[in-house]
């Protein structure tokens, strides 16, 4: 057996080291180690999570990038048709990355009820648009069936459906203007199947889904025309690159935009959170080494008679700094066992039941959301111990400094 470890061991097995002067200050480190590392993984797990709930709920209602005309349209409507007679559509093969691309336009209209109005944009979607998103925010009802012909059933938000007070299979007009102002609004009568909240406010107090068809009938457009393209890709990691792949695949006549410089402002809000998390793990791994220090020293001062019999008895420098670094690695651990069963019950607990609510209009969630995957636990964990033990180097470094007639004298 190593020696040192050897020496270690008994060390931290000895009842008098239990119950000694530093135990105290040897539970403190631990409990320092376990509340970083609890800290840490928390800080990580949900900022990731809140970062990739809120890019998955923009993406749901827009795609990956967007393909449309050029104009300085700024408002939610869709104004000037694109054909669908596409080389990319129904099908983007030429782009690696996407995997799928689906039709849709935008409507401005007012819900007119007995006693109150609301403004909206029917999204008028058809039979090639992708619900998988939707599945997870429908909390009623069922999502419409688009495939055939003209259909008056729509989805509407939680959000709508509190504010005016609707429920399923409720019937509500819809007025949409005219281009002659001068003329009556046209009025389309829909019916409630679902409703769904996303979470993100923004969309939810503003979309109602529909049929693509109502929207080509109102703007007086060709059956081959629509609003805009939405695509999907495989890894948002890969944005930026496959966007660009995009543009360059599209006519010059169209545009293609990423869906983090539409909504610019959402996507350099959640980017903030990376800086959080780092500033976190720093500070907390500077508190736990500084604690890690503190119970270092004073190990090394309670066996500083053990030093220098070492010492006197051959034992290099070297040789007894591995004893005290064997033995602090112990308690790191300790530290990190502990802070890792406590952290990982504590956001799986997050996750299946939600415990910490948030509020939607400042994060865009309902609830704290929980990312958790085993490849930042480890990296996370092999980190914080690597640079503890570096950080114990240092203070290490006093043990070659003691004298061992002294040391052995010391009392």
């Amino acid at each position: 057996m190593n020696f040192e470890f050897f020496i270690a061991k008994r060390i931290i097995d000895s009842k008098a080291y239990k119950s000694s002067i530093s135990a105290p200050i040897i539970k403190i480190g631990i409990v320092a180690i376990a509340l970083g590392i609890i800290v840490m993984m928390i800080a990580i797990a949900t900022g990731i999570g809140l970062q990739q709930k809120i890019r998955e709920k923009v993406i749901a209602f827009n795609g990956h990038s967007i393909i449309q005309n050029y104009d300085n349209n700024q408002s939610e409507e869709s104004i000037r048709p694109i054909s669908t007679n596409q080389d990319f559509y129904p099908n983007f093969s030429s782009v690696p990355g996407v995997t799928h691309i689906q039709a849709t336009a935008t409507k401005s209209g007012i819900i007119r009820l007995e006693n109150d109005f609301e403004y909206v944009v029917i999204k008028g979607v058809g039979q090639d648009y992708d619900w998988q998103y939707f599945k997870e925010f429908l909390i009623e009802g069922e999502l419409p069936n688009y495939t055939d012909g003209l259909n008056q059933d729509i989805l509407i938000s939680q959000y709508l459906a509190n504010r005016l007070k609707l429920k399923l299979k409720d019937r509500i007009n819809t007025y949409f203007l005219r281009e002659d102002t001068t003329k009556p609004p046209r009025s389309i009568t829909f019916n409630i199947v679902g409703i769904y909240n996303s979470g993100l406010q923004e969309m939810d107090q503003l979309y109602v889904i529909g049929d693509i068809n109502h929207i080509k009938r109102l703007n007086k457009w060709d059956d081959d025309q629509v609003g805009r393209f939405e695509v999907f890709i495989d890894d948002y990691d890969n944005l930026e690159t496959t966007g660009n792949a995009i543009f360059i695949a599209v006519p010059s006549t169209l545009n293609a935009k990423t869906v983090d410089r539409e909504y610019p402002f959402i996507f350099d809000w959640i980017k903030i959170f990376d800086n959080n998390i780092y500033a976190i793990i720093g500070i907390m791994i500077l508190v736990a080494g500084i604690n890690m220090i503190t119970a270092l020293l004073v190990l090394i001062l309670e066996r500083t008679q053990m030093i220098g019999v070492l010492k006197a008895l051959g034992s290099a420098n070297t040789s007894i700094r591995k004893i005290f670094l064997y033995n602090a690695s112990y308690l790191i651990l300790k530290g990190l066992f502990w802070g890792n069963l406590i952290g990982l019950t504590l956001l799986l607990l997050q996750k299946h039941f939600g415990l910490f609510p948030l509020d939607p209009q400042t994060y865009h969630v309902s609830a704290v959301p929980v990312y958790i995957n085993i490849g930042y636990i480890i990296a996370l964990n092999i980190g914080t111990f690597v640079l503890c033990l570096l950080m114990l180097l240092i203070p290490s470094y006093i043990i070659s400094k003691i004298s061992p007639v002294k040391a052995i004298r010391f009392d």
